[in-house]
């Protein structure tokens, strides 16, 4: 756990292809100083404009997590924006070429990669925290998003796929830099192959491949070389889900359950939990943790 703020200790370069754009993507993620957030800049527009990464910004969760203003959007957001917060980067500016982001492996550890060679900078000033002092729960036709109380931030997915090789899976985790690394940084996006056949038919996920998804036929995985956690697909979900939360703009504390959720559901809770001012406060490390020393944390 960081009590101070973080960003990037230099800037660093990458490139990939947008996987329903299926156009080439060239990206600069550069440090950005106290209290700036997460900023996304279209280097390829007149003016070069940028969007504050925040869930009010969010226009479309149809497909990907779709981030816009004034007529301006950066889409597939969530696997980078999982990263920040898996890594605990507060502050970045994320310059892109094109409206979406790449899709790099279908996961976040090409980005946790690039981030940890190049570096992460402690800041001048303190990390602060929602903190949940209430449960806050949303539901509708079998899905839901909950948050209890709790000392640190745990999310526990549950999915339910008519599939044999998914079927019911749940997993847990508890959120640390290393959990992010170890258990859900790669953990590949997935679909299934006459989804994905529909979809190119409509224009959409034409840099979809099997170099970054898993794709799932009638009766098997296609990818030869097969899952890399036999529980992938629910941990992808917790990838997603991270993504989305980051969004609130700073490190929540709390239990998220989520079970049959995805994009539209995560941000329907977000809009809800801030909706809902009574049932959470935002306080300093020291505020959280009171008897933790403080020196000791890294």
């Amino acid at each position: 756990m960081h009590y101070q703020q973080r960003t990037l200790a230099r800037s660093f370069r990458c490139e990939g292809t947008g996987v329903h754009s299926g156009k080439k993507v060239r990206l600069k993620i550069k440090p950005a100083p106290v209290n700036h957030g997460i900023k996304f800049v279209r280097t390829d527009l007149p003016s070069q404009p940028s969007i504050n990464a925040h869930f009010n910004n969010v226009v479309d969760t149809s497909l990907a997590t779709v981030i816009g203003d004034n007529g301006v959007i950066v889409s597939t957001i969530e696997h980078l924006m999982a990263c920040f917060y898996g890594l605990a980067i507060d502050n970045a500016i994320v310059e892109v070429d094109a409206y979406e982001i790449p899709i790099m492996d279908g996961s976040a550890q090409p980005f946790a990669a690039l981030i940890k060679s190049a570096g992460v900078q402690n800041q001048d000033g303190p990390k602060f925290f929602i903190v949940l002092k209430e449960p806050i729960t949303f539901s509708d036709n079998g899905a839901s998003v909950c948050a209890y109380p709790a000392s640190q931030f745990k999310i526990t997915c549950k999915i339910n796929y008519n599939h044999p090789l998914i079927s019911n899976q749940t997993f847990s985790f508890e959120f640390s830099e290393n959990a992010f690394e170890e258990e859900i940084c790669r953990a590949r996006t997935f679909g299934f192959l006459a989804e994905i056949e529909l979809l190119k038919k409509y224009g959409l996920a034409k840099g979809g491949s099997l170099d970054n998804a898993i794709v799932i036929d009638k009766d098997n995985i296609i990818n030869k070389q097969g899952l890399r956690y036999p529980d992938e697909f629910v941990r992808h979900k917790i990838l997603d889900c991270l993504g989305d939360f980051s969004l609130l703009g700073m490190p929540i504390i709390c239990h998220v359950i989520a079970t049959k959720s995805g994009h539209m559901f995560n941000h329907a809770f977000l809009k809800k939990l801030f909706s809902q001012k009574q049932s959470w406060e935002t306080r300093s490390f020291e505020e959280c943790y009171p008897h933790c020393e403080i020196a000791s944390i890294s």
